[in-house]
């Protein structure tokens, strides 16, 4: 792709993000229709989906920030739904699909149409986080999700594989296909068990390095692909175990470079989920020219007949998969919180497809074995475009009121506090008790002036969560801690102009003011992460 229409591809993408935020439209289908739209403009270039781009570079660094996002705990805690959705449905939505569309297209062999199942069985990581994030579901629901999302690519990939190698004429039984998976799947999380620990053990080493650290970091979800990819496993598994040990054990890191890395990670995570979606919607052009034989009438009704099978085979799967273990496991019963019909309808209809299933399907090859074309490629890329935009625009569009309808209950914001105060007093109360002991020490004597902030900083954060549950003030309506927070931001606005006044009088040169400056950046960070939500 040459540079202009790939920076006009960012910049363009970066802005109808940045205007979504002002409007209760997640930013994904915002997206998807500037593409969309941007596609019937004269003179817009084709940004024709390179799978050997978007699954080796895009996928990583996707996957990997949502990874690190994730809590692992969560997911152990949620691994049997998880489990059933990532890997259950994802065969059962390849069979499903595929089995229909090989009844109701013409002429279109099983195999093929098992390689259009696999294609757009897999929701999509990064519209579910997206998305997820925008409508603040409850913990459990967005647990699930998310970690469906980060596992189900493997499935469908390797899936994908073995109807292919039927399709094209390589040959495929379910003995090598069951072997092909398992060599994916497990290997996959071998690769990223073997990886984890040293890249962990080597970032710790390169402590109150923060730049090294962060290179490290960017690198890290690509090494762990092409590493996984090279020996026949699954890269998307190994990126997802690598990300969620890192994640959490990121407490073992300094503070420069968390502050770094969360910077760094939400702009490439920003750019490329807008991107992404984005170029959703600019496939159209290249998808339409290639229909070729089918007419538009006929494209358009398989296309509705996908579409269905797919929404109704998900639910199909979620149902059982919520109640039948529950009715068949005293355990499951015992361990697992309840649930109603409410959170499978939510979970069910939240299968929104995306880029990953759109470059898969770009990679079937054009050939099968002995040379002939390959059964309604042009078809399947077809399908598989109007299913993911279909999934995206109407699921995307009702799950905000359908969630309303429904009354789910929201985040209990007044209990988290809560907790969060308890876990502030009793950390704070450890930290006044090491300072005591190490002021008994003369050698850590300190004026009295400076072990009074240490303990008057030490009560501040103490205090900030507390003071989130008071009373607001009624001129404002600002709790204390947001005015405590608003008045430090002006206190410090205030020292920066005049250190930029000082620097324009030449009182002191460039490179103390960057010093200044950078240390009113931290307490500022400070004052604001102090109370945020």
């Amino acid at each position: 792709m040459a540079v202009m229409p790939l920076l006009l591809l960012v910049a363009g993408s970066a802005a109808v993000a940045g205007a979504a935020r002002r409007t209760p439209v997640p930013a994904p289908l915002l997206l998807v229709a500037a593409g969309l739209a941007a596609s019937a403009i004269p003179g817009v270039p084709d940004y024709t989906l390179d799978p050997h781009i978007v699954l080796p570079l895009l996928l990583p660094p996707l996957l990997h920030t949502a990874a690190l996002d994730s809590s692992y705990l969560d997911l152990r805690a949620n691994l049997r739904p998880v489990a059933l959705l990532s890997f259950g449905y994802v065969l059962f939505a390849t069979l499903a699909v595929g089995y229909v569309a090989y009844v109701v297209i013409p002429d279109l062999p099983l195999t093929a149409a098992l390689v259009l199942g696999a294609v757009i069985a897999p929701p999509d990581a990064v519209a579910a986080t997206a998305i997820a994030r925008k409508l603040g579901l409850p913990n459990r629901i967005t647990t699930i999700l998310q970690g469906e999302s980060l596992v189900n690519d493997a499935t469908a990939i390797t899936a994908y594989k073995v109807a292919l190698a039927a399709a094209v004429g390589v040959g495929a039984t379910w003995s090598s296909g069951l072997r092909e998976f398992a060599i994916a799947s497990l290997g996959g999380i071998g690769t990223g068990v073997v990886l984890m620990v040293p890249l962990h053990w080597l970032r710790r080493r390169l402590r109150y390095s923060a730049l090294l650290e962060n290179t490290l970091a960017l690198l890290i979800p690509f090494v762990a692909y092409a590493v996984a990819e090279q020996v026949g496993a699954s890269g998307v598994l190994a990126v997802v175990v690598v990300g969620l040990y890192l994640g959490h054990r990121n407490w073992q890191v300094d503070f420069e470079t968390r502050l770094q890395e969360e910077a760094v990670w939400k702009m490439v995570s920003f750019i490329l989920e807008s991107a992404v979606f984005a170029l959703i919607g600019l496939q159209l052009p290249v998808v339409l020219r290639g229909l070729g034989e089918f007419s538009t009438a006929q494209a358009l009704w398989y296309a509705v007949v996908v579409f269905v099978v797919v929404v109704v085979a998900r639910f199909v799967w979620v149902f059982p998969a919520t109640f039948l273990p529950r009715a068949l496991s005293a355990r499951i019963r015992t361990r697992e919180p309840g649930t109603n019909w409410t959170a499978p309808v939510i979970v069910g209809w939240a299968g929104m497809r995306g880029v990953v299933s759109l470059a898969i399907a770009f990679s079937i090859p054009a050939t099968v074995h002995g040379g002939g074309a390959f059964p309604a490629r042009n078809l399947v890329l077809f399908l598989t475009f109007t299913t993911v935009i279909g999934t995206l625009v109407i699921q995307g569009l009702t799950l905000p009121p359908l969630i309303r309808a429904l009354k789910l209950p929201a985040r209990d914001l007044q209990a988290e506090t809560l907790a969060e105060a308890q876990a502030q007093n009793e950390a704070s109360r450890a930290a006044e008790a090491r300072l005591d002991h190490l002021l008994e020490d003369r050698r850590n004597a300190l004026p009295g002036p400076l072990s009074d902030r240490l303990r008057t900083v030490m009560e501040r954060r103490r205090n900030a969560v507390w003071e989130r549950l008071g009373a607001v003030n009624e001129e404002t309506g600002e709790t204390a801690d947001e005015t405590y927070r608003r008045l430090a931001r002006e206190m410090i606005d205030a020292e920066r102009q005049v250190f930029v006044e000082l620097r324009d009088a030449r009182r002191i040169d460039d490179e103390m003011l960057r010093t200044l400056l950078r240390r009113l950046d931290l307490e500022e960070a400070a004052a604001y992460r102090e109370g945020a939500t």
